[in-house]
């Protein structure tokens, strides 16, 4: 079985890090904001080292690992300390992969046939990516009377204007997105800033849903 993903604020700053060296300031700056649950994505050479950095140094932080894209960059993401998986598309092994170490999983979808093999693998939970470009909103509605036990993080094109009506939704459990933590602010180390961002996001989100606490 696939852990689920809980979550205290519906939120999950989508990171991408070029420096590990950044990863701690960055998460323990989002902490203070309130968002202390966050994806690093494997885009970057630093990635897997600022996973580790932010496991061992900012430990008040549940670091995870976003564009797993097969079951070696699982393992790989699960050794350096990430303890939840987001991925852009649907592979089987990668589930699989994910469930084999008990890690919680949130595959990518986009059509009814990918929602539904999710399902058949045990994923609720599920990426709606890249959810502005796919349909957004409208097409989540779609979704919710053919799949409904299927929940939702939509991610891509997502921000603070578009938050609302996304999190309005009952089968959209968080949203992902970067705006809480712009990669020029990261580079120039605003932590300050990064941390009033994060606070404004969580005051924006509100707190999550007692019906949607397990996703």
């Amino acid at each position: 079985m696939i852990p689920r993903l809980t979550l205290d604020v519906p939120l999950i700053p989508v990171l991408v890090i070029d420096d590990e060296a950044w990863a701690v300031p960055l998460a323990r700056a989002l902490a203070r904001g309130g968002l202390n649950t966050l994806e690093v994505t494997l885009r970057t050479p630093a990635a897997l080292g600022a996973i580790r950095r932010i496991r061992e140094e900012a430990p008040q932080v549940r670091v995870g690992a976003g564009t797993l894209l097969t079951p070696e960059d699982v393992r790989s993401a699960w050794s350096a300390g990430a303890r939840f998986g987001f991925a852009p598309g649907l592979v089987p092994d990668t589930v699989r992969a994910a469930r084999d170490l008990g890690m919680a999983f949130v595959p990518g979808v986009l059509t009814p046939s990918e929602i539904s093999v999710a399902l058949a693998l045990d994923c609720p939970q599920l990426k709606f990516f890249p959810a502005e470009a796919a349909g957004g909103v409208a097409m989540l509605k779609a979704f919710a009377s053919p799949f409904g036990a299927a929940r939702f993080c939509p991610t891509g094109g997502i921000g603070p204007a578009q938050l609302g009506a996304y999190l309005a939704l009952p089968n959209v459990f968080a949203v992902g997105g970067s705006w809480m933590a712009p990669p020029e602010a990261i580079r120039r180390g605003e932590w300050s800033r990064i941390e009033d961002l994060a606070r404004d996001a969580v005051r924006s989100a509100g707190p999550m849903p007692s019906d949607r606490l397990n996703g």
